[in-house]
């Protein structure tokens, strides 16, 4: 008897694609949730190792532009008020804040540093949401997708609990594929969230040092500028 048990069993399919439709509905809804939320997740990725590569090098030439030693109303004439950079739409904001805080005499305008500082902070601040975004879809997929893959196995082994009981049969036959399919759904969930935990964790790292570069740049700006103001 067992070994014809063992050779029903032998007999059963129990590729991926074979335990996907084998599964139920419920089943089978959770892990296409799983496969989606993981491709999601991997464009995600791929798109912020891009975007945050070209961000460090667009802010290393610009770091050379800058202290070449041109002067900074040259530099702001060759880049223009909206370039394209976010290193340098940082400093044309702070250029621009510089150039409207000039009176017709040629004075400026009382509190013009302040106002300078707080504009390079607002476009820190929108150039900083751009590059964070999407992080939150990693976040949320590394968090929720075991849980999932949990949910989708619990249905699947009380599905496999129900055709035991309907089949008065606990051989390994009945029981293996039931169990296999919905350990399927955990093996999905695990598959999705690693990466994700992973990157999140990466990307979040690699976002805090662009960011922080572009503060250091906004803090040496407005040190120039200050020194400007008080000669």
């Amino acid at each position: 008897m067992e070994a014809e048990t063992l050779a029903i069993a032998q007999e059963i399919d129990f590729s991926l694609w074979a335990l996907f439709a084998r599964a139920t509905l419920t089943v089978k809804f959770v892990m296409i949730i799983l496969i989606g939320a993981s491709f999601w997740s991997w464009s995600i990725i791929i798109q912020k190792i891009i975007s945050y590569r070209k961000a460090r090098a667009e802010a290393e030439t610009f770091d050379n532009m800058f202290w070449s030693g041109e002067p900074l109303d040259g530099l702001y004439e060759q880049i223009g008020a909206d370039p394209d950079g976010q290193s340098r739409r940082i400093f044309a904001s702070g250029m621009t804040e510089w150039r409207r805080s000039h009176r017709a005499d040629g004075g400026l305008i009382a509190g013009a540093h302040a106002r300078i500082d707080r504009t390079m902070d607002v476009a820190i601040a929108k150039e900083a949401e751009g590059l964070q975004s999407g992080l939150q879809v990693l976040a949320t997929v590394g968090s929720t997708a075991p849980f999932i893959g949990l949910f989708g196995t619990v249905i699947g082994i009380m599905n496999s609990f129900i055709e035991i009981a309907e089949q008065q049969n606990t051989n390994l036959a009945v029981v293996a594929p039931g169990i296999a399919e919905a350990l399927l759904a955990t093996g999905l969930g695990l598959l999705a969230a690693i990466p994700a935990v992973i990157f999140y964790n990466k990307l979040s790292a690699d976002s805090d040092r662009v960011v922080a570069g572009y503060e250091a740049f906004a803090d040496e700006f407005s040190t120039i500028l200050s020194r400007q103001l008080d000669s």
